[in-house]
């Protein structure tokens, strides 16, 4: 208020509220106190909102009612009584009611002293304080599916322990139940693992934010065939200009991984100057393979059977790279994985 501002203070109790308004009225003295909750008229209430929007009013002194679609940029303060009843997207919501304009917001959360706050409590008012860039949407709402648990999505209850198995695995796990449910063939086929020495990752300044870096790394990691990060790279592209080397690798190691995927390849990994690709094929697969490989790719690869022991195929092409940048060692392999899937695709469809 001594900025010329205005403030929500949101207390969520329909039948104290105009009490509360009096002992509230005793700390500021000065401070014109509207009330504002869902028992009152219609009428009623458009008459408290517009009246506070035109500054009639200080202190809009309401419930959770103003959790959506409210818009009063003036309103630069925020403070949520008995904030730990809240659930974590309430929390989120409410706090978007201020900040609004150029001038600097604030969101106070407060709950009783003598209270003991449940661990929960504690994780959902940490997150709300940990979250406060622009864009935190998305990281606000897997923290609080992971505060919560997810439940039991298929019935009637509302809580889990998702945080148990994360979430990617619990929805992984879910979408092979419903497809075993409507007698389909599950197909649990393990990504690749690429493990070359090269500099690639988000810079922070190139997306803006940590928590930004965090979302792409996470997009990354969902895509599922070349389509989506073709999409991912055209969106990067227009969002945050040119891509970066580093970026510009990172993208050429996912597309390893999911051609290698596709070849059935379990692991890449780089040793001096060879690449060691551990494959599911055995001596004559990989004579039927060769046979429509690029020649000039063929010199380079030398095959062998893994040992006995190898958990992570049948045998082991050994790529020579000695002397190639990253760049031409991409191009190699790709290649090499482009033509494995061409032949593959060819068998599989007689």
């Amino acid at each position: 208020m001594d900025r010329d501002g205005q403030v929500f203070y949101l207390y969520n109790r329909v039948e104290t509220i105009e009490e509360f308004k009096l002992e509230l009225q005793k700390l500021v003295p000065n401070a014109r106190i509207a009330v504002g909750h869902g028992q009152l008229s219609e009428k009623e209430l458009e008459e408290v909102i517009v009246g506070f929007d035109n500054h009639e009013s200080d202190i809009l002194l309401c419930t959770t009612i103003i959790e959506n679609g409210l818009d009063i940029p003036n309103a630069n303060t925020i403070i949520i009584h008995e904030s730990d009843k809240l659930g974590l997207a309430q929390l989120y919501q409410l706090r978007g009611r201020v900040g609004r304009s150029e001038k600097q917001a604030y969101c106070y959360c407060l709950y009783k002293k003598s209270k003991e706050l449940t661990k929960e409590a504690k994780e959902r008012l940490k997150a709300i304080k940990e979250f406060t860039t622009l864009g935190s949407g998305y990281r606000i709402a897997m923290r609080d599916v992971e505060i919560r648990g997810v439940g039991n999505i298929l019935g009637t209850k509302q809580h889990g322990h998702m945080v148990n198995v994360g979430f990617d695995t619990y929805c992984q796990l879910l979408e092979e139940t419903v497809q075993e449910l409507k007698g389909e063939t599950v197909n649990r086929v393990k990504p690749a693992i690429v493990d070359i020495n090269v500099t690639a990752f988000i810079p922070d300044e190139w997306v803006g934010s940590k928590e930004q870096k965090m979302i792409e790394y996470k997009r990354l990691a969902d895509v599922k065939n070349e389509i989506e990060l073709d999409y991912i790279v055209s969106e990067w592209k227009d969002r945050f200009s040119r891509i970066p080397d580093e970026v510009e690798n990172l993208i050429k190691l996912i597309k390893l991984r999911l051609l290698a995927t596709e070849c059935n390849i379990s692991l890449i990994r780089e040793a001096g100057e060879v690449i060691r690709i551990y494959t599911p094929f055995v001596q004559y697969e990989w004579n039927i393979l060769r046979a429509d490989i690029n020649k000039d790719i063929l010199r380079k690869v030398k095959f062998t059977i893994a040992p006995k022991s190898t958990v992570d195929g049948k045998s082991i092409l050994l790529v020579d790279t000695g002397y190639t940048s990253f760049e031409e060692m991409f191009n190699i392999l790709s290649s090499l994985f482009y033509d494995i899937k061409k032949v593959m695709g060819k068998y599989l469809s007689r």
